[in-house]
């Protein structure tokens, strides 16, 4: 059976909603991170079979099939095909799911997979239904009555089920953005960064944030613990990952930098919906035939702060391991192109620190997670 490496990886800054980006056409913006992928791989791009990216509230500059047209905008070769995914939050993630499992059956060779979101020119929401997307279903209602579908009101739960206050969570978001400072100040994510319209830099670290000003913000829901400091950022962004089949690499020359050793999505409570990465996970590391003490680098997305420690809780992994240079409460979402940043800066991390696996899981809408795990080469 052939197996799927990565073979590369790069991203463009995170930009801050409003942000240097925010006049970027999404498909100028996934775009321009494609042609520079294939650029410093070395791969004439003819030589692709597909183009997979994610994305959400696919609408105006991101409707009509974006990866297609991303390949189109940056000049690349018309026979050359593409599709989008939305598994919603993990859609980046997926899309190297799908490119993996094309060269895992032996139907392509090369396939560039990634995701793309603009948060500034559409906002977050803007292809649900303006009362929801399961309001006026029988069947959702026969199953889950009236409960309310909210990811405010999910990560408010998951802290009171786990037990969590709200010093905790602030104390986590500070240390997200103090790692990602570090990360910055030390050039850990200038390999894998793209500049774009002038920006080379994420935008979203605050280096003036404190505990005392994270203390002072309002609660999103009355009663509450969870803030806007303890969430995710709204950002736009892109990234890219060439995925190949071992005959591709020797094919066109290429050096494999990871293998992808394992990749799975489950589902959990669509209504709690942000815990699913907990039972991903202990699914993921049993058909991997691994512990959580085998993994060097965790990446789980800073969806919201109570997300991650109710994971740590429940796998019992390192939390030195997790997250070392900064999630999206510092780093920032886009939504789409998530899933593949995080993986692009898990290959990068896995190089410069030396380790040998490491494991990307995210919370989806839907009460979903996918898991990746990758072993450094």
């Amino acid at each position: 059976m052939e197996s799927a490496y990565l073979a590369a990886a790069v991203r463009t800054p995170v930009g801050r909603r409003g942000g240097r980006l925010s006049g970027v056409h999404p498909a100028d913006l996934a775009g321009h991170t494609i042609a520079e992928l294939l650029d410093r791989a070395g791969v004439d791009p003819a030589e692709i079979d597909d183009v997979v990216l994610g994305c959400v509230d696919t609408l105006g500059p991101q409707s009509g099939d974006i990866a297609r047209t991303s390949w189109l905008a940056a000049g690349l070769p018309e026979h050359v095909p593409g599709v989008t995914v939305d598994r919603q939050c993990g859609s980046g993630q997926q899309a190297v799911h799908f490119a993996a499992q094309a060269v895992l059956s032996g139907t392509a060779g090369l396939v560039v997979a990634g995701g793309v979101q603009s948060m500034s020119q559409v906002p977050i929401g803007s292809a649900m239904a303006p009362d929801g997307p399961y309001r006026g279903s029988r069947g959702w209602a026969a199953r889950y009555g009236d409960r309310e579908v909210d990811q405010f009101r999910s990560a408010d739960e998951i802290a009171a089920k786990w037990a969590l206050t709200r010093a905790e969570l602030e104390e986590w978001a500070l240390t997200s953005h103090r790692r990602a400072i570090r990360a910055i100040d030390e050039n850990r994510f200038a390999a894998e960064i793209v500049p774009v319209a002038g920006c080379d830099t994420d935008e979203g670290p605050r280096r003036d944030t404190t505990a005392t000003r994270m203390a002072g913000l309002a609660p999103l829901r009355t009663g509450g613990v969870t803030t806007a400091a303890t969430s995710s950022q709204l950002a736009d962004g892109a990234a890219a990952l060439l995925v190949a089949s071992g005959r591709a690499l020797r094919e066109h020359g290429l050096r494999p930098r990871a293998a992808i050793r394992h990749l799975s999505a489950r589902g959990g409570d669509p209504v709690l919906m942000l815990t699913a990465p907990i039972e991903a996970t202990a699914y993921a590391l049993a058909r991997a035939g691994l512990r959580a003490a085998d993994i060097d680098r965790f990446e789980v997305n800073e969806a919201f702060a109570s997300v991650v420690l109710a994971w740590l809780r429940e796998t019992g992994a390192d939390p030195a391991r997790v997250n070392v240079n900064g999630g999206a409460i510092a780093l920032g979402h886009p939504l789409g192109a998530t899933g593949a940043r995080l993986l692009t800066g898990l290959l990068h991390e896995l190089e410069r620190c030396g380790g040998r696996y490491g494991l990307l899981t995210m919370c989806e809408g839907g009460g979903q997670a996918n898991v990746t795990i990758i072993e450094r080469l």
